[in-house]
């Protein structure tokens, strides 16, 4: 019996085990394939882009190890996506930062166009994948005091609001391009190392000059806002403008998308139990599955508890049509390649375990005040036998099954990486 027979008995036997539970495993399976995870193009150069590539990364945001094999051409790194993607199953988007421009001659961030982006277009088309986009509001000598919209220099403030009106501009060009709505996120690292003697006038600048951002109204159908609030970064140790109770309210009050990253809250919260919440007040919400350590530390997604509470919040409460996921993670001390295909892979692992939960049942339990069956069954579903699923819909589609993929990146690391 070959291997593929293995994979299609254990999958015959497990599905015969969730059809049990009142599980329909096809469904699950034609579900979680459609479900865009918008992966991120800095992993694979270490945040560096390609404005100043051996610029210093500044914003609070740092990135460790020297592994061979680093992208530092536009086309190094769109050949590595590529490369990654083949070993990925589902659909996929690709999120771009405003640093990853091509151009000839320096075009400061105020000036960015939709063509300095028109590679990037053509290969998602050839690869059929949406785009998204990130102002890049770091790394940049306007924003060495980590004060960007929150600037009291008007004339810098300014600089970083026509950054982001030029930024939606290409987003828009992504939508419009591709036929699918680019999400575009912003991020800001403003903020004091030391405790701030008016915590209000920085909050009040971040709301005008989001206001003047997002004044001209662009077609959903094409683009879409988002913002994103963090709790400290490196250098902003006390106080950041754009907290969290600062973007909850402006995203809900001016009807953009929510922005939450798995890292950027205290070490004790959990983006899982803000999803439900966050739902009630905002029409859409973006994700950035992460993993800090201690901080907002970008490591590689693993299949943790945390990353499959997200992804079962997101299923339990039917909240597919209204959440894009993205991640956010970048790992310079390993294989780049493997580090996207580890953590993209487990972000679908964990919407199929989702997928997979009897749902429907647990809240029945759970509404007639039954806790034994509700643990019971959360409990018994961990070791349900989702994986002989996920690897019947990796054979499927044409990935590799199991560990199988790590061969195809050591070769890639032999033939290309390391003749760099």
């Amino acid at each position: 019996m070959n291997k593929n027979d293995n994979i299609e008995n254990a999958f015959k036997i497990a599905k015969q085990q969730y059809m049990d539970l009142g599980i329909d495993v096809d469904k699950a399976l034609a579900i979680v394939n459609t479900i865009p995870i918008s992966m991120h193009c800095w992993q694979g150069d270490d945040v560096s882009g390609f404005e100043n590539p051996d610029g210093q990364l500044t914003g609070g945001i740092q990135t460790t190890g020297n592994y061979p094999g680093k992208a530092t051409t536009p086309s190094q790194l769109r050949d590595d996506i590529s490369e990654a993607m083949t070993m990925i199953p589902g659909t996929l988007r690709l999120n771009l930062h405003a640093i990853y421009l091509e151009s000839d001659e320096k075009v400061d961030r105020d000036k960015i166009r939709p063509e300095h982006f028109s590679n990037w277009v053509l290969w998602a088309k050839r690869n059929k994948v949406g785009l998204d986009f990130n102002p890049s509001c770091f790394s940049h000598p306007l924003s060495a005091d980590n004060l960007t919209l929150t600037n009291p220099n008007k004339e810098i403030r300014d600089f970083w609001i026509e950054h982001c009106k030029a930024s939606r501009k290409v987003s828009e060009y992504f939508g419009k391009e591709l036929g699918t709505p680019s999400m575009m996120n912003i991020w800001i690292p403003d903020g004091y190392k030391d405790v701030p003697a008016d915590r209000l006038a920085p909050r009040q600048r971040l709301m005008d000059s989001l206001d003047q951002i997002i004044e001209e109204k662009l077609s959903p159908e094409f683009h879409k806002d988002a913002v994103e609030s963090k709790l400290f970064g490196i250098g902003t140790e006390a106080y950041t403008a754009g907290s969290n109770e600062f973007y909850f309210g402006y995203a809900a009050t001016r009807g953009i998308a929510l922005c939450m990253d798995a890292g950027h809250f205290h070490p004790t919260e959990v983006v899982s139990d803000k999803i439900s919440s966050a739902s009630l007040y905002v029409n859409e919400m973006l994700l950035h599955v992460s993993r800090p350590i201690r901080w907002d530390s970008d490591h590689v997604v693993m299949l943790d508890d945390e990353t499959q509470a997200i992804a079962s919040e997101i299923i339990r409460h039917d909240l597919l049509d209204r959440v894009t996921i993205g991640l956010d993670f970048f790992d310079a001390s390993i294989n780049r390649i493997a580090a996207w295909v580890i953590g993209t892979r487990n972000m679908r692992k964990a919407l199929l375990k989702a997928l997979l939960e009897p749902i429907e049942l647990l809240k029945k339990v759970e509404i007639s005040g039954d806790y034994t069956s509700r643990l019971a069954l959360l409990e018994e579903t961990k070791s349900a036998p989702w994986a002989a699923v996920w690897d019947y819909y990796c054979m499927q589609q044409n990935v590799p099954v199991g560990i199988d993929w790590l061969e195809q990146v050591k070769c890639y690391e032999k033939d290309v990486l390391l003749n760099r």
